[in-house]
């Protein structure tokens, strides 16, 4: 830790005057970023005030003269800067599925005391009256994560249900989604009886399993891959940690008010086509990809069809070639698993 810290604070003493992350930008740098947009180039001796600019790549030199760089497309730099987000948001998700697989199957070697931080929720209806309850309850906010494209009418009935509660409660609501969500016949009739101003909608490309906060103090999870027991989670820093999940993959989502942001410039893919080809890069067949991505394999199967029209592909070996050429795949996000039916569909 004490290695880490000295270079960063040699490095503020030497620019105090441009002291922050190696994350983020300034205003100086915004500024002669767009200033370079629109000129096509900018002065190396403007750096001065944003060396930021070139730490994160976003103008290169001049291959013609030293004395000018030249900005790279915020397209290009955005993925990647992006890069080693995501693959933190890898890590933490694996980590997430980790510790929920070794500690969920203790759950019931544990004496089941009410005041447990940790309560094992068994069955459909107990999980049901619970999350109504909660529901209830709920006074400042409520996050879900829901994976996968549809939700069952009953469970999609429920959660309009709860949401109403928590609305009366004074709660907002916010839900993540997977991105083919957004053509959800049930989704979209959900937040159309939801006022806009107490509901916020993201879609993301993969997601943890179901996840639901109620008010940063209490989290529900499934505990079985049927999703017929349930964890009720209350210690505050496993509350805390679960909730620092949701906001990095929140972060990382698109609004459902908003289109899916172009994946390549040019690529004539669509965002699901363009994760489709990544998890094929990775080696995954196309049961785990559509799982993954919260698809039918039938869908899964005629976007792979599209993406080896779109690149002319002549076998699947082909198409995976002309993948890596093409670079498609290089933009990637989070790891999620589709869900099967079950009853983590309170909210």
């Amino acid at each position: 830790m004490q290695k880490n810290e000295g270079p960063q604070i040699d490095a503020e003493k030497a620019n105090p005057t441009h002291a922050h992350g190696n994350r983020e930008l300034c205003d100086p740098a915004i500024r002669l970023y767009e200033e370079a947009l629109r000129a096509g180039r900018l002065p190396r001796a403007d750096l001065d005030s944003a060396p930021c600019l070139l730490e994160m790549a976003l103008v290169q030199p001049d291959p013609d003269d030293d004395a000018w760089l030249r900005p790279v497309p915020p397209s290009a730099a955005l993925a990647h800067l992006l890069q080693p987000i995501t693959r933190e948001i890898d890590e933490r998700i694996r980590l997430t599925s980790a510790l929920s697989g070794a500690l969920a199957p203790l759950m019931a070697v544990a004496d089941e005391d009410p005041n447990h931080a940790i309560t094992v929720l068994e069955g459909r209806s107990l999980i049901v009256s619970v999350l109504r309850e909660a529901s209830t309850h709920a006074k400042e906010e409520v996050l879900t994560a829901q994976p996968g494209a549809n939700r069952l009418t009953h469970n999609m009935r429920q959660g309009l249900e709860n949401a109403r509660s928590a609305i009366a409660s004074g709660a907002r609501l916010r839900h993540l989604y997977q991105h083919p969500a957004r053509y959800s016949p049930g989704l979209k009739d959900y937040v159309a009886e939801i006022p806009s101003d107490r509901l916020q909608v993201r879609t993301v490309e993969q997601s943890v399993e179901r996840l639901i906060i109620f008010d940063r103090a209490v989290a529900y999870i499934p505990a079985t891959p049927t999703r017929e027991t349930a964890l009720e989670i209350r210690h505050p820093a496993l509350v805390t940690y679960l909730t620092q999940v949701y906001e990095v993959l929140w972060a990382q989502a698109t609004p459902l008010t908003q289109q899916l942001p172009a994946t390549v410039p040019g690529a004539p893919v669509t965002a699901v086509q363009q994760s489709i080809a990544r998890l094929l890069t990775e080696g995954h067949v196309d049961d785990v990809v559509a799982r993954k991505l919260g698809i039918s394999v039938r869908t899964c199967r005629s976007h792979i069809s599209k993406l080896m029209q779109t690149l002319n592909a002549r076998s699947r070996t082909h198409l995976g070639a002309l993948i890596v050429r093409s670079g498609i795949a290089e933009a990637g996000t989070g790891t999620a698993q589709r869900p099967a039916p079950g009853v983590m569909n309170g909210s």
